[in-house]
C-alpha cells in the first residue's frame, strides 16, 4: 500500500468521510497532487477540509493546479490566498478558512469561547481536526512523494 493509500485507509477506518462524494473528491486531489514538492501533511488536512463538498473542492483544485504550473515548491503562495479569503468572507465561513490556515502553517486551531458557530460549521470544523490528527498519525516520509 503507498502512503497516500495510507492517509486514504487512515481516514476510512476512522469514519472520517461525510459519504461517498467526500471520500472520492479527497481522493481524486491526493491522486494528482500528492507528488508534488509542495505537498505536506497540512496540506492533505486542508485537501481533507476542501473536499467536504463540490465548491471548496473546485477552490482547492484550481489552487493547486496554479501551484502546479507555477512550479511551486512550498504553499507560501497558498497561504497568502488562503488570507485574503478569509478575510473576503463575512459569515461562519471565516473560520473554516482559518482552520486551512493553521494546518497549512502546521499550528493549532482554537475556537474563542465568544464565537457563536452554527450546528453544521462546528461539525465540519470538528470533524477536520478529528482528521488532522488521524493525518498526523500516518507515517509519510517526504522523500517517498517526490515525482
Amino acid at each position: 500500500m503507498s502512503w497516500k493509500e495510507d492517509f486514504l485507509s487512515a481516514l476510512d477506518a476512522a469514519k472520517l468521510f461525510e459519504d461517498s462524494g467526500h471520500r472520492t473528491r479527497f481522493k481524486e486531489l491526493m491522486d494528482c497532487y500528492a507528488g508534488y514538492p509542495f505537498f505536506t501533511k497540512g496540506l492533505c488536512k486542508c485537501i481533507y477540509l476542501s473536499a467536504w463538498d463540490e465548491e471548496h473542492f473546485m477552490i482547492m483544485l484550481e489552487t493547486l493546479t496554479d501551484m502546479t504550473l507555477g512550479r511551486e515548491r512550498d504553499t507560501d503562495e497558498m497561504l497568502i490566498k488562503g488570507d485574503a479569503l478569509a478575510e473576503e468572507q463575512v459569515n461562519e465561513e471565516m473560520y473554516v478558512y482559518q482552520l486551512s490556515i493553521a494546518f497549512l502553517e502546521e499550528k493549532p486551531f482554537h475556537l474563542d469561547e465568544h464565537v457563536k458557530l452554527s450546528e453544521p460549521y462546528r461539525y465540519i470544523i470538528d470533524q477536520a481536526q478529528k482528521a488532522a490528527i488521524v493525518i498526523d498519525s500516518v507515517n509519510f516520509n517526504e522523500s517517498s512523494r517526490r515525482r
